[in-house]
Parts: C-alpha cells; sequence; structure tokens
C-alpha cells in the first residue's frame, strides 16, 4: 500500500502492486477489450442510431407477446390437464345409487337431510318439508291442520322436523336421506 500523502501521477494504489492500471505510460490510449467500439453500449458522436425494431448483438428478432426468460408460452395451456371433480357425493360408477350408499347397501336419496329438516321445523305449519321430501298429501295434512286448528298444530311439524333431522324418515322412494 502506498503513502496517501505522497504525489503519485495517478492516485493512490489500491491493492498489492501491480494489480491496478499502468498509469506509467502516458499518451497511450487503453486497449478496448473483445474488439468493441464502447465497452458501456453507448453511441459514439456522428454514428447512425440503430432502431428500436432491429436485432441487437446478433439476436433474432423478438415477436410481441413473446415469451421471455423461460415463461410457457400460454400460461393457460394446461386447464384441460386435471379433470373438473364431480359434484360431492355424486358416484357415477353406481347409475343406481349416484349419491351412494348407506352402511346397509341402500341408496342414498338425492334429498338432504338438513334441509328439510330445516325447512319442517321453521315452514312446517305450511307443510314445505314434506313437499320437499315428496309427501304432498302429508304436507297438505298438516298445512290444513295448523290451520283448523289456528296454529296449535303446528306441534307436528315441529316433531316431524325433528325426526326428519335424527335420520327417522326416508324420502317418497324410500331411500335415507343423504347427510
Amino acid at each position: 500500500m502506498t503513502d496517501p500523502y505522497q504525489n503519485n501521477p495517478g492516485g493512490p494504489q489500491y491493492g498489492p502492486p501491480g494489480t491496478g492500471p499502468d498509469l506509467n505510460k502516458s499518451g497511450e490510449q487503453p486497449q478496448q477489450p473483445y474488439a468493441q467500439s464502447d465497452p458501456y453500449g453507448q453511441q459514439q458522436y456522428g454514428q447512425p442510431q440503430q432502431q428500436y425494431g432491429q436485432p441487437q448483438y446478433g439476436q433474432p428478432p423478438q415477436q410481441y407477446g413473446q415469451p421471455q426468460y423461460g415463461q410457457p408460452a400460454d400460461p393457460y395451456a394446461n386447464q384441460g390437464a386435471y379433470p373438473v371433480p364431480p359434484p360431492q357425493g355424486y358416484n357415477p360408477n353406481d347409475p343406481e345409487a349416484p349419491y351412494g350408499r348407506d352402511i346397509y347397501g341402500a341408496p342414498f336419496s338425492d334429498k338432504q337431510k338438513l334441509v328439510a329438516g330445516l325447512l319442517q321445523i321453521f315452514v312446517g305449519s305450511l307443510g314445505v318439508g314434506r313437499f320437499y321430501l315428496g309427501y304432498t298429501t302429508i304436507g297438505v295434512l298438516q298445512l290444513v291442520v295448523s290451520i283448523v286448528t289456528c296454529g296449535i298444530g303446528a306441534i307436528w311439524p315441529l316433531i316431524d322436523g325433528i325426526m326428519i333431522l335424527m335420520g327417522k324418515v326416508p324420502d317418497v322412494q324410500g331411500r335415507p336421506l343423504r347427510d
């Protein structure tokens, strides 16, 4: 390392001796590496400018919209790679029981236990839960009993809704309701 107060013609030398630029040669231009006219890509004054659409440094011309940096050409091209899953509980391999079977082998209904039970509890005085399950006669009877008894007969649909939620009532074809 040199003394910073020593008057060197090219400034202080950093690093071990012989590694910096040779400033003792005067009047010579430093050589351009790799025969480039300007190492920083700037054009000399008076040279024609290169247009934007022309390729630079021997590269092929880029098309608009062409992917760069290894990106796939169409990011949504693999959309058909995975099949869309069927609705939950649906089994296309068993046409007699598309919603599955219970533990005894009976096919499940297309009606849901929770929907039927809540309909029967909240609007059961109109027979809606039984209409949903396909029992139109019982639905009409619940409606008539609720009207004739001035609402006292609404206890029947309430109990019926609890029984539906417990799974004791099948649909009109005799299939158990699914969860």
